[in-house]
C-alpha cells in the first residue's frame, strides 16, 4: 500500500506585508456560488486587511451535506478553505471559515497550538464580551458542544455576523435578517450581538488592520 499523500500547504514568500482580503484568498471563478463569495469578501475587505506573507489560499465549493465549510491547515499553514455549496449558507459558511484563516494566522504558538483568539492580547476585549453571549446549542453529543463553545469557533461565528451586519450589501443583509428571525443556532440575536460586534471590529483596530476608519459607537 502506497504512503498517503497530504494536500500541500499554500506556500509562502518575502516578508509579511498589509494586503486586502482579495489577495489573501483565491475565489473559485466558475462556481455557482462566485458571485455570493464575491460579495461576502468584498463586505469583510472593507472592514480589514491582512499582514501575510502566503500566495492567495484556495477557496474550494464542495457539495457536502455534513458541514457548511471547513478550513484545512497544517501546523502553521493553510491548505484551502471550503464551501459547500448546499443548504444555502455559503456566504455565511465562507466568513465562518475566513474567521479561522485569520484567528490562525494572526497568531499561532507552535507549542500550545494556539491561536490569536485565544491568547492574543489584541482579542482580550472580545473574548471578555464573547464571555457574556448566550451560549447557543447544537443538536449533538456532548463532544460537539465543547467544540462549538470553543474560543475559536465563537470568533469565527462572531466575526462571521460582525462582517454581515457591517456589510451595507442588502442581500448580505437579508440573509442576516433571515437567519435571526428563524433563531439559527449560528447566529445571536441583533441586541445581545451589537457589543460584540464593535469587539470584533476593535480586535482589527488593535492590529493595524483597518481598512476604514468607522465609527465605533453603538
Amino acid at each position: 500500500m502506497g504512503q498517503r499523500r497530504y494536500p500541500e500547504c499554500v506556500a509562502r514568500e518575502g516578508k509579511p506585508r498589509l494586503r486586502s482580503l482579495e489577495d489573501v484568498v483565491a475565489l473559485p471563478r466558475r462556481s455557482p456560488l462566485a458571485a455570493e463569495l464575491q460579495r461576502a469578501l468584498a463586505a469583510a475587505s472593507r472592514l480589514h486587511g491582512l499582514r501575510s506573507d502566503l500566495s492567495p489560499v484556495p477557496v474550494v465549493a464542495t457539495a457536502t451535506i455534513s458541514e457548511a465549510g471547513a478550513y484545512r491547515f497544517r501546523k502553521r499553514d493553510p491548505i484551502d478553505l471550503r464551501v459547500s455549496r448546499v443548504g444555502g449558507r455559503s456566504a455565511l459558511g465562507f466568513l465562518h471559515e475566513l474567521g479561522h484563516l485569520l484567528d490562525h494566522q494572526i497568531f499561532y504558538d507552535r507549542k500550545t497550538r494556539s491561536w490569536a483568539s485565544a491568547v492574543h492580547q489584541a482579542f482580550a476585549p472580545w473574548r471578555d464580551g464573547a464571555a457574556l453571549l448566550e451560549k447557543r446549542v447544537l443538536p449533538g453529543g456532548n463532544s460537539r458542544q465543547r467544540y462549538f463553545q470553543s474560543v475559536h469557533e465563537v470568533w469565527a461565528r462572531s466575526y462571521a455576523q460582525t462582517v454581515m451586519l457591517r456589510s451595507e450589501d442588502s442581500a448580505l443583509s437579508q440573509q442576516l435578517d433571515k437567519l435571526q428571525s428563524e433563531d439559527d443556532a449560528h447566529i445571536w440575536q441583533a441586541e445581545q450581538f451589537a457589543p460584540v460586534a464593535i469587539e470584533v471590529e476593535l480586535v482589527f483596530e488593535r492590529l493595524g488592520l483597518r481598512q476604514l476608519s468607522l465609527p465605533l459607537a453603538a
